[in-house]
């Protein structure tokens, strides 16, 4: 399989001196020649803008869809899980670190069986064929997750068209950072989106993650409109776990629909928090109860 490393980018402008602005997540990175915009993956190539991480494939699965996580599609099914590199957000506790704020490094094996540290290209067509080849065993689809998929569009595109065609479900594990013109021309082949609203609050969002929160709501709100979505918050001790902000999350998600699952996660030292404990399970426990007063499916994860 040949490696796509030219692989041209959409939703940029060209500006002068050879620079571009992206315009694929509300970052709007204005990118000189020879760099990349935040995300890592993104590359102005002589004031051209490149899906460098375009097939670059560092992780392949074959998960219950439970683990995604996704309560109420599908369950008892499973999904051939395929993930990339890098990240347009940069979340201190990031759990999947090793691949989301790493670059690509050459692989020449299996992706089955390769280190998450390193890559091989896999196009559309040889991902959707092994999607196809799983059926029989209970596969469902393909899951775009483990970095940020959406920095790679334009191959999560191209893919989900291709197995939309084929009768295959496509998911997206997301940040959910991403403009809403490039999302409104994907929502059309996702099935199912898992969004992760980190907090309410854009204090924790420009600190903490680099971003700011009312993007990722309005990601929610939009793909609510089109597909299946869930949410999921992590919870870390002294930074999202108040009994208020988690009384001002699940009452505004219920007024987008209080049929969205809410996943609250457990916290684990990882990344660059590892002086901060561990999420005490009495508090998620308590939390799931304040959400529960708003939302019909309230799950705990990381327990």
């Amino acid at each position: 399989m040949a490696d796509n490393k030219q692989h041209p980018a959409m939703y940029y402008e060209k500006l002068d001196n050879r620079r571009v602005r992206c315009h694929l997540c509300p970052h709007h990175c204005n990118i000189p020649s020879g760099h990349t915009g935040i995300c890592g993956v993104r590359h102005n190539h002589d004031g051209v803008l490149v899906a460098e991480s375009y097939g670059q494939i560092t992780a392949l699965a074959f998960d219950p869809i439970e683990k995604k996580p996704l309560a109420g599609f599908h369950p008892g099914s499973l999904i051939l899980s395929a993930g990339s590199y890098g990240c347009n957000l940069k979340c201190s506790f990031c759990q999947n670190h090793t691949i989301s704020m790493n670059r690509k490094q050459a692989a020449k094996q299996d992706p089955f069986r390769m280190g998450r540290s390193r890559s091989v290209y896999i196009s559309p067509e040889d991902l959707v064929e092994k999607a196809l080849e799983l059926v029989p065993e209970g596969n469902v689809g393909i899951a775009y997750t483990y970095n940020e998929p959406l920095i790679s569009y334009e191959y999560v595109y191209d893919c989900s068209r291709l197995a939309h065609k084929e009768g295959l479900k496509n998911v997206l594990v997301s940040n959910g950072y991403v403009s809403q013109e490039p999302l409104s021309g994907l929502l059309p082949f996702i099935d199912a989106m898992n969004i992760d609203l980190k907090s309410f609050g854009d204090e924790f969002y420009r600190e903490i993650c680099g971003g700011i929160s009312q993007h990722v709501k309005n990601t929610i709100e939009m793909a609510a409109k089109s597909c299946h979505v869930e949410v999921t918050t992590l919870i870390i001790p002294g930074l999202n776990d108040s009994e208020e902000e988690m009384e001002e999350l699940a009452s505004w998600l219920s007024s987008v629909s209080p049929e969205i699952p809410l996943h609250l996660s457990r916290f684990f030292p990882n990344y660059k928090m590892l002086d901060r404990p561990s999420t005490p399970p009495e508090k998620i426990y308590s939390l799931v109860d304040i959400a529960r007063e708003y939302l019909r499916n309230v799950y705990t994860g990381n327990l």
